[in-house]
């Protein structure tokens, strides 16, 4: 943990599920004076319901609409700014919203329409606990955002356009004067990556620990919002769903908990990750859709065969209704999801972010689906296909690629950026690094890969594979070879609709497109480069970095 103005995420192994549960019981009975810390407890001024929970939090929600109207840690306010409050979206407006207290703990319920968001706060700590329940499609909720009064948290991160006003895209994405950029959307992060996230003076810590997303979508490996701050002040968020480049359908049901804690600068508390946050205390509490531990099952493996021990492993289950995951161990191949919701689901191994085998697992309630020995077929993955050469490693990821790693946090115009065009060639040494991880017709489209075949190559035909990760406004690649051969233009695969590569993310629907390319386009005198043009193709998308384009992650060509 650093100082004033850092950002902190805490890394996991496991990213498992969260506890959540439903039951009936109302919330009845005198506080528990045992277990009540001095000071907690609730009052009505009228317009909110004040809670104090005996530490050194004291937090306010609307009557009326359910809002966060007041968040006071140790006599400072850190609500708001640009005078709008905390909130589902960007609030719902009138609710019905109640309170009612059991024991150590009171819970606020707010009712819009088939929509119910609670806030719950316990005895003695400095956190409330949220759950949000969207039933369907009639209320529009894909988010909460804790909004920050400015000048509590200062930082100048890659989420962050405090010290910027440019804009170079839509009105989101900006660029300071040294031509560096910054937006909301530039997380760095995966969902799999991150624990909490928020901010440190080194003497306050505020910071959103993340629900297990079990109803959210995308996947272990997506990219969202997760906190911004800006000239009038900072957001936090828990993405209940993203709309931006997003690869599966939007889930419904109940999310959380979440949770907002207060620190004294340091991290949260571990009990709070949801990889071991337990809620035992809320199986009463009459949440909607909420499934209590014993309510869940849990699905294990004993072991993975034929994986690649160099790259990361990750085991997901996924559902219309549900989704989970678990990291691989390195060792054995053992994994171990637990806290899942019953019912069928499709599991997918990961290598790195490629999916290289797939099953179906049927998850019961208060039992653990135990799996056999998983071996993962040799031609899953393409990595083990014989090849002249190849540019880049196939796991479903840019990664070694020109400009990859600063594209989940940069704009592709922004200054630290190398020069996206400059062609390739085999046998330098440099193919991977000098190969741009993203084109685009109107950028980079044309860019030549120079090779040498033996006479035996060149006698021959052979497959050209080209894999990419995601692509915007249908790009895809037509290739040529010497000038002499061309290849017909592919159908584009089914790829997220919205921004992507300008947008901090390069994770959408993996996709390989081969080609054979007959013997009569190769050059017979080996003392010959062939040279290898790969074009971008799409009569959709506008000009520059919003022309049609897509990202790389494996080329080769099969010997």
């Amino acid at each position: 943990m650093s100082g004033s103005g850092s950002r902190a995420v805490r890394r996991r192994t496991f990213v498992l599920g969260s506890a959540a549960a439903t039951a009936a019981a109302a919330l009845t009975g005198p506080l528990a004076g045992s277990a009540a810390a001095a000071g907690f407890g609730w009052s009505d001024d009228g317009s909110n319901y004040v809670v104090d929970t005996g530490a050194n939090l004291v937090l306010k929600v609307s009557r009326t609409n359910g809002d966060l109207t007041s968040l006071v840690y140790k006599g400072t306010e850190y609500q708001g700014y640009g005078g709008k409050n905390s909130h589902v979206e960007s609030g719902l407006g009138t609710s019905t919203v109640t309170l009612a207290q059991s024991g150590s703990t009171i819970l606020i319920s707010v009712a819009h329409g088939t929509l119910r968001h609670y806030y719950a706060a316990r005895s003695g700590e400095n956190n409330i606990y949220l759950w949000t329940n969207k039933a369907d499609s009639s209320v529009t909720a894909t988010r909460y955002i804790v909004r920050v009064k400015a000048g509590l948290f200062l930082n100048d991160e890659p989420d962050s356009y405090t010290y910027t006003t440019s804009t170079v895209e839509a009105s989101d994405v900006f660029a300071k004067p040294d031509g560096q950029t910054r937006s909301k959307h530039y997380s760095r992060h995966r969902v799999i990556d991150y624990d909490y996230i928020g901010w440190t003076t080194g003497g306050v810590g505020l910071w959103i620990v993340r629900s297990n997303h079990e109803k959210a979508s995308g996947g272990p490996f997506y990219r969202s919002l997760l906190r911004h701050q800006s000239a009038d002040g900072g957001g936090l968020y828990e993405i209940l769903h993203y709309g931006e480049n997003q690869t599966e359908a939007e889930r419904h049901g109940l999310q959380g908990p979440y949770v907002i804690a207060f620190t004294d600068g340091g991290a949260p508390s571990p009990a709070l990750y949801h990889g071991t946050l337990t809620t035992p205390w809320a199986d009463s509490l009459g949440i909607a859709g909420y499934v209590p531990d014993g309510g869940r099952g849990r699905v294990a493996g004993v072991g993975i065969t034929g994986r690649d021990t160099t790259y990361a492993y990750t085991v997901g289950l996924a559902n219309p209704a549900a989704q989970y995951w678990g990291s691989v161990r390195a060792s054995d191949g053992y994994f171990s999801v637990p806290r899942v919701l019953p019912g069928a689901y499709t599991l997918t191994v990961h290598k790195g972010e490629l999916a290289v085998y797939s099953t179906q697992v049927t998850v019961s309630a208060g039992t653990t689906t135990t799996l056999n020995t998983i071996t993962v077929p040799s031609s899953n993955d393409p990595s083990h296909a014989s090849a002249i050469w190849r540019i880049g490693n196939w796991d479903g990821t840019p990664s070694g690629f020109k400009n990859a790693d600063l594209m989940t946090y940069a704009h592709p115009s922004d200054v630290r950026a190398a020069s996206w065009t400059g062609n390739v060639v085999i046998g330098s040494g440099s193919e991977t690094s000098a190969f741009p991880c993203y084109l685009w017709k109107d950028v980079n489209s044309g860019l030549l890969v120079h090779f040498k075949l033996t006479a035996a190559q060149a006698a021959a035909a052979h497959t050209l594979r080209i894999g990419v990760t995601t692509a915007y406004a249908g790009g895809r690649p037509q290739v040529t070879v010497n000038d002499m051969w061309t290849s017909a233009i592919p159908s584009p695969p089914a790829q997220p609709s919205t921004r992507s590569l300008t947008v901090g993310s390069y994770r959408g629907n993996n996709h390989t497109f081969s080609y054979s390319v007959p013997a009569s386009a190769w050059r017979t005198d080996t003392s010959q480069y062939n040279v290898l043009r790969i074009d971008v193709v799409s009569g959709s998308g506008t000009s520059g970095y919003l022309s049609a384009g897509t990202a790389i992650d494996a080329i080769d060509l099969l010997a």
